[in-house]
């Protein structure tokens, strides 16, 4: 017992006391090649949170060692993250200007405020909360933030003056500026850009954003190009970051609470993706309440040890994943070896340009963009495909956190119209079978003179049962020659409530009084236990519920002394 509790409040003992000797080389060069990529691409991150490059150092170390002591995926590497950090940024940007000490100081508060969020709906057991962006909202989401982030990479990639705002006024600074772009950043910029995307096609197995910052660097040292204007990222303190402690003011943290909980909302969600489809290649069982409690300290003792914001990360996973990597000591590993770099290798970096970390960015940007999946979900799905739309629209005009609200209330709003217009249908049986079909896809099914089969297209609640009955009525009176008795097919009824109970009995009652007679067929038990508290099995009567939709129909014909033989008709 004392085990199995050990392990859930720490996943590690359940795979560590069994780890194989031949998975250590495996997750020793895994663990290099994630620290190859994390060390340039976080310093790269940091600009869009909008810090120091120190800071995305200082946010390696201690959100993987967490992870790895509390997550339940062998592979998910947790780090900093374009979409949530443009978040982190745009939030803390409400209250201070970038570039001073009380903006860094509450991006790490914020990063706290987020863990302990992360930490709170895991102890809730709130992991059904990523539900709530669906797939089309998320990755219109993606699409939209792949704008905005490049647009305010390309003045770093020029070396010219960036502007504030939405995606429209950065753009339009950026042709103002146009006529001050000076060829040496331009250069450096495109270079590293072109060779990035190069390297992904045609070596993948290389680090490339390592690669790139390494050559770029040499490149800037040996002609002197920082005095042409290529701005470069200048010293870098050597050593461990001292604990930084968050600022605890009420006012404040009221004005960072909307934006933690917009992170942790899309966070979460990226972060069990990743996760999932690690354990679909890898194996291994995904615990998404686990999950949340796991990114808690994570984002805790980075912001506590001067770091922003991390979540789980589907690329670099991916790169893990690519490398070899078995378990989480690959993060662990990768994590010393971030942990060497703050303490000897800091000095290499001072003259990394700032167009080449623009270019770092800007590449993981187009390998995030899909815009396959938006031609795919217009030929699937037009009002998704509408959302996904306006979500992006809403990213470039009003702006990243409004345009995710946006997606996630017109999801919503899509939801709550879909449940409370259920789709019925009228149903025909398909000639030498038992199955029963929409007459309106399958014009070889067929009908039955006095008698409409009609399926339920859904729950049965106080903002449905209107339409319900308002269906059910159109189909009756459409119905020729004039149907005597109706069987319903609630096989899709999960769930009744009284309003619509009370509703229900109304109209069943009505229907009588015009001649009409009902039945239902496999209606679930505990549907049916509703029913019958409400009163509708003794309005039905209890002979008139049938376990299947052809028992309804038999008992219907012996009734009415009518042969086996069904007639087609048109019902549409």
């Amino acid at each position: 017992m004392a085990g199995r509790a050990a392990g859930r409040l720490l996943p590690i003992l359940g795979w560590l006391p069994f780890y194989q000797r031949a998975s250590l080389v495996p997750d020793v060069l895994a663990g290099l090649a994630v620290w190859a990529v994390m060390v340039p691409e976080s310093m790269a991150y940091a600009g869009i949170v909008g810090v120091p490059a120190i800071m995305g150092l200082y946010t390696i170390v201690p959100p993987l060692i967490a992870y790895a002591l509390l997550g339940t995926s062998r592979l998910l590497v947790v780090g900093p993250d374009t979409a949530t950090g443009l978040i982190s940024a745009l939030t803390v940007g409400a209250i201070a200007a970038q570039g001073t000490t009380a903006f860094d100081s509450l991006t790490s508060t914020l990063a706290i405020l987020i863990g302990a969020l992360f930490l709170l709906f895991g102890l809730m057991r709130m992991g059904w909360v990523a539900a709530f962006i669906p797939t089309p909202v998320m990755r219109g989401f993606i699409e939209g933030l792949v704008c905005v982030t490049i647009i305010g990479q390309v003045p770093h990639l020029l070396g010219i003056e960036g502007a504030s705002g939405n995606f429209f006024t950065k753009l339009w600074s950026i042709i103002r500026h146009s006529p001050d772009v000076a060829l040496a950043p331009v250069l450096t910029g495109l270079f590293s850009l072109i060779s990035m995307l190069a390297l992904r096609h045609l070596a993948p197995r290389i680090p490339a954003a390592l690669a790139i910052a390494a050559v770029a660097t040499i490149l800037v040292s040996l002609f002197h190009a920082d005095a042409a204007g290529v701005s470069v990222v200048g010293d870098l303190p050597s050593g461990l970051p001292r604990l930084t402690m968050p600022i605890l003011d009420p006012a404040i943290l009221s004005q960072l609470l909307p934006g933690a909980l917009a992170i942790v909302l899309v966070g979460y969600a990226e972060a069990l993706g990743g996760a999932k489809a690690a354990a679909m290649q890898a194996g291994g069982a995904i615990d998404p309440n686990q999950e949340l409690v796991a990114h808690g300290p994570a984002n805790i003792l980075s912001g506590l040890f001067g770091g922003f914001l991390v979540v789980g990360s589907l690329s670099k996973t991916s790169v893990a994943m690519a490398a070899g990597a078995r378990t989480q000591l690959a993060n662990i590993i990768a994590a010393v070896f971030c942990f060497l770099t703050l303490v000897f290798l800091t000095p290499l970096f001072r003259g990394l340009p700032h167009p080449a970390l623009a270019a770092i960015v800007i590449a993981a940007m187009l390998h995030l963009s899909k815009p396959g999946y938006l031609r795919v979900l217009f030929a699937g799905s037009r009002w998704e495909f509408a959302i996904a739309a306006i979500v992006i629209a809403g990213e470039l005009t009003l702006g990243v956190l409004h345009g995710i609200a946006l997606g996630v209330v017109l999801s919503l709003l899509l939801l709550i119209y879909r449940a409370s217009h259920p789709h019925g249908a009228i149903l025909g049986q398909l000639p030498g079978t038992e199955a029963y079909r929409y007459v309106g896809r399958h014009p070889e099914a067929v009908t039955f003179p006095e008698l409409l089969i009609w399926r339920l297209g859904g729950d049965l609640f106080f903002a449905s049962i209107g339409h319900f009955e308002e269906g059910l009525s159109a189909a009756l009176a459409a119905s020729r020659p004039p149907a005597r008795h109706v069987l319903l097919d609630a096989e899709s009824v999960n769930f009744i409530d009284s309003s619509a109970s009370d509703e229900l009995v109304a109209f069943l009652k009505k229907l009588q009084d015009d001649g009409i007679t009902i039945a239902f067929a496999r209606v679930r038990d505990s549907v049916r236990e509703r029913m019958w508290l409400a009163g509708i099995e003794a309005v039905a009567g209890a002979p008139d519920f049938h376990d299947r939709v052809t028992e309804g129909v038999r008992a219907w014909q012996q009734r009415q002394n009518v042969g086996p033989k069904a007639v087609t008709r048109s019902l549409r």
